[in-house]
C-alpha cells in the first residue's frame, strides 16, 4: 500500500533531498534554467587571449536591463563609450601587468577588472551622479560652516565694513548733506532718506518742548502716524496745520461737529481723526485748569528732566517703555483719544521727554545740552 503510494506520488529532488510529491504538484522545471554560479562563471570565464574593447563590451551586454526600465534608460543621456573605454582598458592593463609581477595569469582578472571599471563609470546625468553631486555639495557647505563657526561679533562687523565699503566703491557717490553729518547721524538717518525727514531729525526730533500748541500738533502728528511712517505724515504737515487752524488748542476746542464732517471732506482726513483731535483739544483745556498748562503736566511725569536711555544701536530703541504706559494710562483716565503706550512714546520722543539719539550722533549731544541750558 505504502509502496504503491510512493510510486505513484513519485520523489522529486528539493535543495539535495529526496522528498515525496503528488503527481498533481509536478512543476516542469523552466527551459534553460541553470544555477546561477554557474551561469556567473560561464559570464565571467574569458580565455587567456583576451581584447579589452571586447571584454568592455561583453560586460556591458552581460546586464541587460528589464522590459519596463528600458523606457526609462533610454531617457537617459548617452554615456561616452571611448572615454569609458579607454579608462577601463588602462584599469585592465594596469591588473594584468600587477598579476604578471606576481605570476598569475592575466586571463582570470582582466574581465572582473574591466567589470568594475564600467561599474564605476556612469554616464552623465544618472542618479548616482546626482547623489555624488549632491553630497559633494553638502561636504562644501559642512567646511564653510566649520570655518565660520565661533567668529566674534567684532569680526564680523570689520567683515561688513569691508563688504560695505566695496559696495561703496563700486556704487555711484552721493552728494553729501550741508551740517557734514552723514556718517555720524543715527543710523536710520541714510544718505537715502527724504531730505524732509532728515531736516526734522536734524532740528526738532528729540529736542525739548514746552509749548502747548506745538505739544499739541506732536501728539496728533504721533497719533495720525500710527501704520505710517514719518516721511509722509511731515508730508501732509502743512495740511493738519491748515485744518486744525494752526493747532491752536481754544479754537480747535469750539469746533461743531458740522465743521469737523467739512473738514474731513475739504482737506481729505478721517472723520474719526478729527473728532479724536477736537475732543484731545477739549481735554488739554480740563488739564489746563488743573495744572495751569499742557506742558507742566507732561513734564510732571519725568521730574522736568529728559531722560537719556543712551542707545548705542538703533535696534535697542524700543517702540514703548513703562514711563508712555503709565502716561499713556492716566491720559486714558483724563479721556485723551489716541493715546496707546506707543504712541505716547513717540510723543515724548518728538518733544524731547527722552532723548532717544544714538550716542554717536552729534544731535544727542546737542538735545542734552538745550535740556541742561533750561532753569526747571
Amino acid at each position: 500500500m505504502c509502496n504503491s503510494n510512493v510510486k505513484s506520488a513519485g520523489v522529486a529532488q528539493i535543495d539535495g533531498r529526496p522528498v515525496l510529491q503528488p503527481a498533481g504538484n509536478r512543476v516542469a522545471p523552466p527551459e534553460g534554467a541553470r544555477p546561477l554560479k554557474k551561469s556567473l562563471h560561464k559570464s565571467l570565464s574569458m580565455p587567456a587571449s583576451f581584447d579589452n574593447n571586447a571584454a568592455a563590451a561583453a560586460c556591458a551586454a552581460a546586464r541587460p536591463a528589464p522590459e519596463n526600465t528600458t523606457r526609462a534608460a533610454s531617457l537617459l543621456p548617452p554615456a561616452t563609450p571611448a572615454s569609458v573605454t579607454a579608462r577601463a582598458t588602462k584599469a585592465a592593463a594596469a591588473a594584468a601587468e600587477k598579476s604578471r609581477a606576481k605570476g598569475r595569469k592575466p586571463g582570470a582578472v582582466l574581465p572582473v577588472v574591466a567589470f568594475a571599471a564600467l561599474e564605476a563609470f556612469e554616464p552623465a546625468g544618472s542618479i548616482a551622479a546626482a547623489h555624488r553631486e549632491h553630497a559633494a555639495l553638502a561636504q562644501a557647505q559642512r567646511k564653510m560652516r566649520i570655518a565660520h563657526y565661533g567668529r566674534t561679533a567684532s569680526f564680523s562687523r570689520v567683515e561688513g565694513r569691508v563688504g560695505a565699503t566695496a559696495t561703496a566703491a563700486a556704487e555711484p557717490a552721493v552728494p553729501a548733506s550741508p551740517t557734514g553729518l552723514d556718517e555720524k547721524r543715527c543710523s536710520f538717518i541714510t544718505p537715502y532718506s527724504d531730505p524732509l525727514y532728515v531736516a526734522y531729525h536734524d532740528e526738532e526730533w528729540g529736542v525739548p518742548v514746552h509749548d502747548d500748541e506745538l505739544m499739541f500738533e506732536m501728539l496728533t502728528l504721533s497719533g495720525v502716524q500710527v501704520g505710517a511712517d514719518w516721511t509722509s505724515i511731515l508730508k501732509k504737515r502743512h495740511v493738519y496745520r491748515e485744518a486744525f487752524s494752526g493747532f491752536d488748542v481754544d479754537a480747535v476746542a469750539k469746533y461743531t461737529e458740522k465743521q469737523m464732517a467739512s473738514l474731513s471732506a475739504d482737506f481729505g482726513l478721517d472723520l474719526g481723526t478729527v473728532r479724536g483731535t477736537v475732543n484731545n483739544a477739549c481735554r488739554i483745556l480740563e488739564v489746563r485748569r488743573d495744572f495751569g498748562s499742557l506742558d507742566r503736566y507732561v513734564w510732571a511725569f519725568v521730574n522736568n528732566k529728559p531722560l537719556s536711555p543712551g542707545y548705542k544701536y538703533s535696534r535697542k530703541i524700543p517702540v514703548k517703555t513703562s514711563k508712555s504706559e503709565s502716561i499713556s494710562k492716566d491720559m486714558v483716565r483724563r479721556g485723551f483719544r489716541f493715546v496707546g503706550p506707543t504712541v505716547i512714546h513717540s510723543f515724548m520722543e518728538a518733544i524731547g521727554l527722552t532723548n532717544d539719539h544714538l550716542v554717536s550722533c552729534p544731535r544727542h549731544r546737542a538735545c542734552s545740552a538745550a535740556a541742561a541750558s533750561r532753569a526747571y
